[in-house]
């Protein structure tokens, strides 16, 4: 059993992983290869497939397909319908980039992603007074803030479909994720030369370390892929603080001149996500 979970826990945290880079990727190479209004009307139906992904996802049998259907779906949501629509608005209205030394450090989009401040905080009511979840930091935050009245004020769960879960847990924990490093990485607050932001950074990295530990326990695919979510992005946003000072070369960011590696990424995780679609099948059958 503990061989199964190890493989498991690895297999996820890799498959989860590889859609970071290669997130970034697509998006530069769809702005580099395609024309402004093309962009805008494959960024459009990139979000509307992931949405329709996470719907096939709510009436999909078993844990397993559930959550690669919330995983996918989302990961088209939020570069659809998150990434691209701010940059479409941003470029609109003339938003303009953060240059420093004659370098773009954060593009447009990520500028006025931090304004939505406010409605990261009415979803985060939401979840704290309102839904029971399986997610250990807003349990423990339950715990603080309610004590012995949290049976009382968290009385119940929202109806669970694995599928809106996943796709919820990815969008929340990305969103979240981003506001701490624009809010970081603002001079006007920290910076991101600022020992506070290198904290943040260390602090997240010792942190998926437990997360990855925690997650060797757990037995079944689905929940493995579900942790790995929240290990994946909490362990990339150090890599994202040191690339942003110029650590190491984000090769996500230059895709074009970094065939090889990023091709090599794309094909390990094709690999991981058929073999675990195939998983899900096999265990349907059986």
């Amino acid at each position: 059993m503990k061989t199964k979970n190890t493989w498991k826990t690895i297999a996820s945290f890799l498959m989860v992983l590889f859609t970071m880079p290669l997130g970034h990727a697509l998006m530069i190479l769809m702005e580099h290869l395609l024309s402004p209004t093309m962009l805008h009307y494959t960024a459009f139906g990139m979000g509307a497939l992931g949405i329709l992904m996470v719907i096939i996802g709510v009436f999909a049998n078993g844990d397993t397909k559930q959550t690669l259907w919330g995983l996918f779906g989302g990961l088209l949501f939020w570069t659809g319908w998150v990434e691209f629509i701010f940059m479409y608005y941003a470029h609109r209205h003339g938003v303009l980039p953060e240059i420093v030394n004659g370098e773009v450090v954060t593009k447009p989009e990520y500028l006025i992603l931090s304004a939505t401040f406010g409605f990261w905080t009415m979803f985060m009511m939401l979840y704290l007074f309102s839904v029971r979840t399986g997610c250990n930091f807003l349990n423990w935050c339950q715990k603080v803030f309610f004590g012995n009245r949290r049976e009382t004020i968290v009385a119940r769960p929202m109806t669970r479909h694995t599928s809106i879960v996943t796709f919820m847990e990815l969008n929340m924990i990305l969103w979240t994720s981003y506001l701490l490093l624009m809010f970081c990485y603002d001079n006007h607050f920290l910076g991101d030369h600022h020992p506070v932001t290198f904290l943040i950074g260390i602090g997240c990295l010792i942190g998926s370390v437990f997360m990855f530990i925690r997650q060797l326990k757990l037995s079944s695919w689905g929940a493995n892929i579900r942790m790995s979510i929240a290990t994946v992005i909490v362990f990339w946003t150090p890599v994202e603080i040191l690339g942003r000072i110029n650590f190491f070369s984000e090769i996500w960011t230059d895709p074009l001149n970094h065939i090889t590696e990023m091709v090599t990424v794309l094909t390990a995780f094709i690999a991981l996500a058929v073999y675990l679609w195939y998983v899900a099948f096999k265990r349907k059958r059986a």
